[in-house]
């Protein structure tokens, strides 16, 4: 058995920290050389894990029995040690995580997702065609932060007035001081007492919306009791489903903002065959993932690269390494082509906590990239400008400003 000392020792001069403000504002170059030089690699400092080859990650996400997700997907809330609350999705491993996915997956058919369509498009164009005419736009705070805030809000029955407020509270648990750990990792992501008034008031006046659905769904659960949910699992539910719905979407278009200017030429045959635009948005997913990393917890001994990863350990899977490795995405993995051959990424995950979500993302992607370039078919960022989410589990940004013609 090899200890993370000697894990350690072959790479001294490599150094991977998810909270160092400097690596996360380019991680790629690190990440290149964790792949090759340390495929597995150990942080001392924070006392993790990590492993970022494709082969790796998506093994490693699939074996849910051995990398458990029941304690939390975040270094923090690992460490912490405290009892998820039964309804934290993303925190779960069968069979509560299947009982509860299966619940949320009837809210979530293609059938009801495809018919958001032109619901979607009307808030774009509401937030878009204000700005035409003029010499600026925000990917960020024009559209990426208000389209799908409004998107989920409707499908969860939260009123218009109050949008905002859920949003910024949703990104608020996420936030992290620059450079330092997530420090509200305990009750932030695990406590949804912010709906209570949502839900009671659904009690009373019941409506088409997921909240609804969500007070009157009986299902058999993990112990064969048929039941409805209760009311913390209903809260903790609503409450994952909001901060979800708001924060991959808001970072896809932000990231397109963003590298879409770098690659002007591939951004003007969008502009010319829209019909391109759905595999540019995968395009986009893999080579700027919103969450370039999850955590998991290490249920056994595990051998990985010769080297042995004790039980008890913290296991970082580097999603945004494993979507530039060029022996799954040939031949460059750092190079953005809208016409790679598509393949599996794992933006939206894989196995058991493959995202639910991803349909009505690429749906809301796709209709954005469709409706800015019809208004604005070429753009500079105007990076001084631009800020950079301060958090340790999502990599995007909170203000891509651009200058339009």
């Amino acid at each position: 058995m090899t200890d993370s000392t000697t894990v350690d020792a072959a790479t001294r001069d490599l150094y991977f920290d998810p909270y160092d403000v400097e690596i996360n504002a380019d991680p790629y170059p690190v990440f290149a050389r964790l792949r090759e030089e340390a495929p597995l690699y150990y942080n001392d400092v924070h006392g993790f894990y990590a492993i970022s080859r494709f082969a790796d990650v998506n093994k490693a996400l699939v074996d849910h029995e051995t990398f458990s997700s029941a304690r939390g997907a975040i270094i923090e809330l690992i460490k912490a040690n405290i009892d998820i609350p039964s309804g934290a999705l993303i925190f779960e491993d069968p069979p509560i995580h299947t009982t509860h996915r299966k619940l949320l997956a009837r809210m979530f058919t293609p059938r009801k997702i495809s018919a958001l369509e032109p619901k979607i498009r009307e808030y774009c164009a509401q937030a878009l065609d204000p700005l035409v005419g003029g010499d600026r736009f925000d990917f960020v705070t024009d559209l990426g932060a208000i389209m799908p805030m409004r998107v989920i809000s409707a499908l969860l029955g939260i009123p218009e007035g109050d949008q905002e407020m859920i949003r910024d509270h949703a990104n608020a648990q996420m936030r992290t001081e620059a450079g330092k750990p997530m420090s509200a990792a305990q009750d932030g992501l695990v406590d949804g007492s912010i709906f209570e008034a949502y839900i009671d008031w659904r009690r009373d006046n019941p409506s088409n919306d997921i909240m609804t659905e969500l007070l009157n769904v009986e299902f058999t659960d993990w112990e064969g009791v048929t039941r409805t949910l209760t009311r913390e699992e209903l809260l903790i539910y609503i409450n994952v489903v909001a901060g979800a719905g708001n924060e991959t979407t808001t970072r896809l278009i932000g990231w397109a903002g963003k590298v879409l200017a770098e690659n002007p030429d591939q951004r003007r045959e969008l502009a010319q065959n829209p019909a391109l635009i759905p595999q540019a948005v995968e395009e986009l997913l893999r080579f700027e993932p919103p969450a370039p990393h999850v955590a998991r917890y290490v249920t056994r001994d595990v051998e990985i690269h010769g080297q042995t990863v004790p039980e008890g350990s913290i296991m970082m899977m580097l999603i945004g390494a494993a979507v530039r490795d060029s022996r799954q995405f040939p031949p460059d993995g750092d190079v953005f082509d809208i016409h790679r051959e598509q393949r599996q990424h794992l933006a939206f995950s894989v196995g058991t906590h493959y995202c639910l979500g991803s349909a009505l993302a690429r749906l809301e992607g796709r209709i954005a990239l469709e409706e800015i370039l019809k208004r604005f078919p070429e753009w500079e960022i105007d990076l001084p400008n631009a800020a950079l989410s301060p958090t340790s589990t999502v990599r995007g940004w909170d203000a891509m400003p651009a200058f339009v013609r």
